[in-house]
């Protein structure tokens, strides 16, 4: 693995937080975007003394470095949690509504309450304690990025793990996303159960 830095400001803007609240989570998802797929979210609270080389922003990070960093995080974390909605919610709630779902299902699952959640993105779902957004969060909390990088890693696995049972696709690959290659093989093979319908809507109808 390259070697990490260590970005303070992100933990700097984490340890300002915690003046007001003692135990918050960030909160991130993965997968918005892929034609195909479940979207994850995670939730994660961090203790103020722990400092993780490497966090950041999870697209500004190598595969290879995001994997190192998700073990990390899951030995370090004071509590996290994964979550996810699946390609049926999506297609059935729609995605932002499924991805709010996502998040609010994540910090559900934490064993330890927050007092607070600071969600990235522009969006706040409905959840048991106070939250705010944070544009750009991830690459400005240390507790978002940390999400971040469990919610992509959490999906890229199980996209990979859908790759076995649909091969012909390539998710293994493109991850769902609307590459050239995963178009190809959309006009081969066409729309499959783990495609999101909606995302679809004309390939879809053409091929009814």
């Amino acid at each position: 693995m390259s070697k990490m830095i260590l970005h303070e400001e992100l933990f700097s803007f984490d340890s300002d937080l915690r003046k007001k609240y003692p135990v918050f989570c960030g909160v991130d998802e993965a997968g918005r975007g892929p034609l195909a797929g479940s979207v994850y979210a995670a939730a994660v609270i961090l203790d103020k003394d722990t400092l993780i080389e490497g966090l950041n922003d999870s697209k500004k990070i190598s595969a290879k470095n995001r994997e190192k960093l998700y073990d990390i995080i899951v030995d370090q974390a004071v509590d996290y949690c994964i979550a996810e909605a699946s390609v049926e919610e999506i297609d059935s709630l729609n995605i932002l509504q499924a991805t709010m779902l996502a998040m609010k299902r994540a910090v559900s699952g934490l064993k330890i309450k927050p007092d607070f959640a600071l969600i990235d993105g522009n969006k706040v779902p409905e959840l048991e304690c106070p939250a705010e957004y944070l544009i750009k969060g991830d690459a400005r909390s240390a507790s978002i990025s940390a999400a971040s990088i469990l919610a992509k890693v959490a999906r890229d696995r199980y996209m990979i793990r859908i790759a076995e049972e649909y091969p012909q696709y390539a998710f293994e690959k493109h991850k769902g996303y609307g590459t050239k290659l995963h178009y190809e093989m959309l006009n081969k093979y066409g729309i499959s159960d783990i495609h999101r319908k909606t995302f679809l809507r004309k390939l879809h109808n053409d091929t009814k």
